[in-house]
């Protein structure tokens, strides 16, 4: 390992041996630059004092902040929330609550997102040595700028750093030609053709390709998805040295000249045999032969996705989840990159924010009590260092560029120490729930019932691509709809899936929704077998390539491919329009779920976690 990997294992090392500390010297620090904002001097008088921020300034969520991000993207000056000058705003993805959130950002918090991710290749190579060494397969996207009434551009967190200096300039670098895909073709706009030709120059550089990976698991399967659609083309590009004619951005024709610069048939028939198998299964390592892991975040939401990848690696590439960030904060690093998904626990650096939690008790019970919207006494947040191992908690966050204990949505549990760094597992977004009357549905206990319910595929060489839900009133008694992705194992051809789909299986996907209903809490079931205020479940089966559409529907709307999560509850009328017009079945749970018992919980107790 050379220097440069040592020194950033000793500030980590550094950071975790002294997280108290280090926490309250950023507080320190940001109240100190930030007291004179129109914002804290309303709750603080221009006081400075660590104290009195946590006595005096509330616990808020988007709603609270939104008037004044809005004055400033209106032409007001910057020192409403923050003395740094903002200079751009950061769009969320909105695909969690249906509509983006735009977030403050300043040219210091680029430094620090800089930073958190020169930590990725040092750790990963305790694990895996010489993973810097040969070529990444690293999928990356921009999407369109647009401007704020002021002038301010806004974008996605991603598309900031690879349109920031410090990414052009590493890209630029000849002696940093890592990435197989050409700078141009990232910065492509066009999405489609971005991914067209960094599939494509992937396939080019493939003997050399050492690691895989994208921001989410969802944009590997779309990668596959649009190379198992193209494969014939792109050999053909290789085969006569040409780039197809569908490819009409400038940049993009110009950067893929200089790799297809020759024909190469032989090349072109090897990925032609590949490609041409009749099952897909373990494609990724024989397209990509000397990877050694595959990149991207598999935990909360994206953890549906793992048996697919599990499926097109033939399980022999470890799934790495390297980093817990969000819009409003990069936020903490994986230590142990090479653990199962399901250990996968991140360790907060407590240099990049300052972070607060939300107790929510030692069981995930008390999950529901505190709604998105309640209010939360200040005295009841506790510091980093004072979480406590088991226990689950939401996390708030203060930064410089203006957010002063800000629920990010996040619930995490604690499951270890590095130093006195807490190391937690993501659990979910707070935020994404069915609810049709008193019962509450979580997005971990959805994901949970689902991963119960898909067993049953199993025997049937079903694979459940991807699913999302919807709590539809329409009905008497209101019912809850999953609609679920599936491919058929051992054929590829759209075909062959709609005709499998068409001899589906009618007790299979029956049993499916009975499991869903038996795995959801007693509440749910209580509402079902007693109240009979919920119907029986229904699944929807929807046509290959739905989700896809889905997701092409929400960048159409603004979110990043790079941020695009599926939504786990679906709200937008439109995405809900798309999803009932490919049907192809529907499955309705056949009697009622086993009867509920509910547990006895102290409100004494729940209080005094609460409140």
């Amino acid at each position: 390992m050379d220097g440069k990997n040592k020194e950033a294992l000793k500030e980590i090392e550094r950071l975790t041996a002294k997280a108290d500390e280090v926490q309250e010297n950023i507080l320190k620090e940001i109240l100190t630059q930030n007291s004179a904002t129109e914002y804290l001097i309303k709750y603080m008088k221009g006081s400075k004092n660590m104290l009195e921020f946590k006595q005096s300034v509330p616990v808020i969520t988007y709603k609270a902040i939104r008037p004044y991000i809005q004055r400033i993207a209106n032409g007001e000056d910057s020192s409403l929330i923050t003395s740094h000058p903002i200079t751009e705003m950061i769009r969320s993805s909105g695909t969690s609550e249906g509509k983006p959130k735009f977030l403050p950002s300043i040219e210091e918090d680029l430094d620090r997102n800089m930073f958190f991710i020169s930590l990725i290749t040092p750790i990963m190579n305790q694990y895996v040595p010489g993973v810097d060494e040969g070529k990444h397969m690293y999928f990356f996207f921009v999407n369109k700028e647009i401007s704020a009434p002021c002038g301010l551009p806004v974008r996605t967190a991603s598309s900031r750093l690879l349109q920031s200096k410090h990414f052009k300039r590493q890209a630029r670098d000849p002696s940093n030609d890592n990435n197989t895909s050409p700078y141009q073709a990232i910065l492509c706009s066009d999405i489609s053709q971005s991914l067209y030709c960094q599939i494509l120059a992937g396939l080019i550089h493939r003997h050399q390709v050492q690691r895989l990976g994208a921001a989410f698991a969802s944009i590997l399967l779309q990668v596959i998805s649009v190379l198992e659609r193209n494969w014939v083309r792109f050999c053909n590009d290789i085969r006569t040295g040409q780039l197809d004619l569908m490819i009409t951005d400038l940049e993009c024709r110009s950067c893929m000249s200089t790799l297809l610069s020759s024909p190469d048939p032989c090349f072109a028939n090897e990925i032609e045999n590949i490609c041409s198998r009749a099952s897909w299964k373990g494609i990724l390592c024989q397209l990509w032969p000397r990877a050694k892991f595959i990149e991207t975040v598999i935990t909360g939401s994206m953890a549906q996705y793992i048996p697919a990848l599990e499926f097109y690696s033939d399980e022999k590439l470890p799934l790495v989840s390297n980093v817990y960030a969000s819009s409003e904060c990069f936020l903490g690093v994986n230590l142990k990159p090479l653990c199962d998904p399901s250990d996968v626990a991140y360790t907060l650096l407590p240099n990049m924010g300052y972070f607060e939690f939300i107790p929510l008790g030692e069981d995930g019970t008390m999950l529901m009590n505190v709604g998105e919207e309640d209010d939360v006494p200040n005295d009841k947040l506790v510091d980093l260092v004072q979480v406590r191992l088991g226990c689950y908690y939401e996390l708030v966050v203060t930064t410089f560029a203006g957010l002063y204990r800000y629920r990010v949505g996040d619930v995490l549990q604690v499951i270890g120490f590095h130093n006195r760094a807490p190391q937690f597992r993501y659990i979910c977004r707070r935020n994404v729930i069915l609810s049709l009357d008193t019962e509450k549905t979580n997005e971990e206990d959805l994901q949970k019932s689902i991963n119960v319910a898909k067993k049953l595929l199993e025997p049937y060489n079903v694979l459940l691509v991807d699913y999302t839900s919807y709590a539809d009133a329409s009905t008497m008694p209101g019912h809850y709809v999953l609609y679920w992705e599936i491919l058929f194992h051992g054929s590829s051809k759209a075909d062959d899936q709609l005709a499998n789909i068409a001899a589906l299986d009618e007790k299979m996907l029956q049993e499916c929704c009975i499991a869903v209903e038996e795995e959801l809490d007693f509440k749910y079931r209580i509402c079902r077998t007693h109240n009979k205020s919920v119907g029986p479940l229904e699944i929807r089966v929807v046509e290959p390539g739905t989700f896809e559409e889905l997701m092409d529907f929400f960048i159409d709307q603004g979110a990043s491919i790079n941020q695009y999560k599926t939504p786990r509850c679906i709200k937008p009328e439109g995405a809900l329009k798309l999803l009932n017009s490919h049907v192809k079945a529907s499955f309705f749970s056949p009697r009622d779920p086993k009867a509920a018992t509910p547990t006895i919980v102290d409100s004494t107790n729940v209080y005094n976690v609460i409140m």
